[in-house]
């Protein structure tokens, strides 16, 4: 057997040649303690050049670059000159000390500084300028930093990246390496990116078995929470089955069916999972979706039976005075009026130009004048902002109508519940086909009896981001009270935006050579030249022809996150071009990204401590590299606000000069710039194209070929996703 020496140096890192913010692999250029200089390379956290290390690796040869040692362990040295003591101080790792108090603080107490700080840090307030305070956060800050050094060392050896590791220690704290220890598959459900693979890995060098009870069930753990990710709200047996074994394929033969069936049935046993047994199969469900779908079906029928009716003479009075009021609305619209004086729960969709705000506006009139308590809410701040202005009604998000907030003892949590309903007698939901199955079910649960809820929106964008299908399942049921508005209203027809979309939705190729001001396609096949026209359009074109301005003005959507001309590559370019680096820029590093102040920015995932949410886009206002925080200023939620993150909190975000159309939904912009290629095949769906036009309000641009368009176009096969809600709203009664 070949046995491979791990070659060990200790110098100063005199050269970073290469640094990869996402992967955290680094080329550098090692200055040994003899003088000799080596090329390293490896996965490494951020690091500065002159800190000193101790790497320990293996030599091996690149075709290209010679001889370079491939580093498995690597150990920052703390540095012993006066000089390095204060780049080490100042390189903004630790949180209150920059260049100018590492300076004072390295003067007054030379190479006993590290020192002082560890064992005796009160005598940081001997230090001019520092008081008992800032004394106190510089050293919370240095406690953390060695943890965070300690965890890093610990989980180098695991393949853990640097910024899984970040986020394992902003979830668990100085307890992270005895979690990880105790239960590596903890990672994988509590940890933001960081898959079941990683765990498992950890697990098995910490000599759990293969076939340890504990894998097999984190295993099913892990494959249902990646398919609710992917909307699903359960997984039928087999394909569960399916699934788990292509994620433990290295186990080989040896996992046997009823082994697999045997952890199953424990977890079902000790309601983590449940099952149910349909004309289809079995059904799986992890434990909170299956109470979800279950209690969204009740609850709404139980609010259709515990209505109070209005007699046909109110309904009368009511209709009349509305009608005469206002007289622009449609029979359309008054039928939905008729409709929600009568039933409990409605649900109301149409396409762009239906008068879908003009018939919440009458809704909110019908129900004030009878001296009903409406409330108005939709699923984002972006949503709620939009129905406001439209309707002059303030609206909330959902999350702030149910009260999401922190309360002792119980994390956060929605504090509107059965026990503490909302106090209304009508409750209307705007952007409606952006509701997940769990947000819904939170919602009917804080809705008090008697109280009418009405859903209203477009049933054929695209779902939620979340698990279910809710709008779509409401109306599929044929046993929700549903009315779709039909009638295109004059000047909406006037727009080939909404002329567009309704093409677009009905299979229709949309007008592509119409003399017009709001919808343009700019044939484009290639996908390098569609991505320069996209940044022309933004940085020049389309701000003269507006005038639009590029960040508040102008957004690109796009079918994929990688490709030439999908989401990542543009922001690079976009970035370049319209925030390009200068001096006096300040910057600070993300995962995989420089931000940059100026830079247009959005949340990845929902952070309630913030009340920040997965899509909310800003504008990077302020960067402290002392305090090592960064300043984004959301402007799309209900009120622009400055929200503060912490440099190890930025994998929250993502540039967001182009997001996919996903990530778009519930929103509206002036302009919207698309690039439609051949090259996005695999996502290119009529209900993608279609949601990516409405989402423009006064102008839309398509970057790309008729060939791509056509795919999308004749692509009507909405992605399926398992859920019952429909079935189970059926077999109930709301009569």
């Amino acid at each position: 057997m070949e046995v491979f020496i791990l070659e060990q140096f200790e110098g100063t890192l005199e050269k970073i040649r290469f640094y990869s913010e996402e992967s955290s692999y680094m080329v550098g250029i090692l200055r040994c303690k003899d003088g000799k200089a080596i090329t390293i390379v490896g996965s490494f956290p951020p690091m500065r050049e002159d800190e000193s290390l101790q790497v320990s690796g293996q030599w091996q040869v690149h075709n290209r670059y010679g001889k370079q040692l491939a580093v498995e362990h690597w150990e920052r040295l703390m540095p012993k000159t006066t000089a390095g003591l204060k780049g080490y101080l100042a390189s903004g790792l630790i949180k209150g000390i920059g260049p100018a108090t590492a300076d004072k603080i390295v003067d007054h107490f030379g190479l006993d500084t590290l020192d002082i700080i560890e064992n005796e840090p009160h005598r940081l307030q001997e230090v001019d300028s520092i008081g008992a305070k800032k004394a106190a956060g510089i050293i919370d800050s240095y406690k953390q930093y060695k943890d965070v050094q300690n965890v890093l060392i610990f989980l180098q050896g695991y393949g853990v990246s640097v910024g899984q590791a970040m986020r394992l220690y902003r979830r668990y704290g100085s307890d992270t390496i005895k979690q990880v220890q105790e239960n590596p598959y903890r990672m994988a459900e509590d940890i933001f990116g960081v898959g079941f693979k990683t765990a498992d890995k950890i697990a098995r060098q910490l000599g759990l078995p293969e076939d340890a009870p504990q894998r097999i069930q984190a295993s099913i753990s892990y494959t249902l929470s990646r398919a609710a990710e992917q909307g699903h709200v359960y997984l039928p047996r087999e394909l569960l089955f399916e699934r788990i074994k292509e994620l433990l394929s290295d186990t080989g033969d040896t996992l046997s069916e009823s082994y697999l069936e045997e952890q199953l049935r424990q977890m079902i046993e000790e309601k983590r999972l449940f099952s149910e047994i349909q004309e289809s199969g079995e059904a799986v469900y992890y434990a909170p979706f299956y109470q979800a779908e279950q209690g969204c079906a009740r609850l709404l029928l139980e609010l259709e039976s515990k209505v109070s009716p209005y007699s046909q003479i109110e309904m009368n009075q009511v209709l009349g005075k509305i009608q005469h009021d206002a007289s622009h609305l449609t029979e359309e619209q008054l039928q939905v009026l008729e409709e929600a004086l009568q039933n409990g729960v409605l649900v109301v969709t149409g396409g762009p130009g239906t008068g879908k705000t003009t018939t919440i506006k009458a809704l909110l009139t019908t129900f004030q004048s009878m001296r009903q308590k409406v409330l108005l809410a939709a699923p984002t701040g972006r949503a709620a902002k939009r129905v406001t202005e439209a309707t002059g009604e303030e609206a909330s998000t959902i999350h702030r109508l149910l009260e999401y907030s922190y309360s002792e003892g119980e994390g956060f949590r929605f504090q509107r519940n059965e026990d503490n309903p909302v106090e209304a007698q009508v409750v209307i939901i705007d952007e409606a086909s952006m509701v997940d199955l769990l947000l819904m079910y939170n919602l009917l649960k804080a809705l008090p009896a008697g109280c009418r809820l009405i859903m209203v929106g477009d049933v054929d964008q695209l779902p939620a981001v979340g698990a279910g299908n809710v709008l779509r399942d409401l109306i599929s049921s044929g046993n929700i009270p549903c009315f779709r508005l039909n009638y295109i209203f004059r000047q909406a027809r006037e727009s080939l935006i909404v002329v567009n979309a309704h093409r677009v939705n009905q299979g229709e190729m949309p007008y592509l050579n119409v003399k017009n001001k709001d919808f343009f396609f700019m044939q484009e096949e290639d996908p390098e030249h569609a991505a320069q026209l996209v940044v022309e359009l933004c940085q020049e074109r389309l701000p003269n022809y507006g005038p639009y301005d590029p960040l508040l003005d102008l957004q690109v959507l796009t079918p994929m996150r990688k490709t030439a001309a999908g989401v990542e590559r543009l922001n690079q370019l976009l970035q370049e071009a319209l925030n390009p680096r200068s001096r006096d820029k300040l910057e600070a590093a993300g995962k995989g990204t420089v931000f940059r102040l100026g830079d247009k920015v959005m949340q990845i995932r929902n952070n309630y401590q913030k009340e920040v949410y997965n899509g909310d886009i800003g504008l990077i206002t302020a960067i402290d590299k002392e305090e090592t925080e960064m300043v984004v200023t959301f402007r799309d939620l209900l009120q622009p606000r400055p929200v503060v993150y912490d440099f190890t909190e930025l994998d929250e975000l993502v540039l967001s000069y182009a997001v996919s159309v996903h990530k778009s939904q519930g929103s509206e912009y002036p302009v919207i710039i698309m690039p439609v290629l051949t090259q996005h095949y695999m996502l290119l769906q009529r209900n993608l194209l279609y949601t990516g036009i409405t989402r423009a309000r006064k102008l839309a641009v398509l970057v790309g070929s008729k060939k791509a368009l056509a795919i999308a176009v004749r692509n009507n096969k909405a992605e399926e996703r398992f859920t019952l809600l429909d079935q189970r709203l059926r077999s109930g009664s709301l009569r």
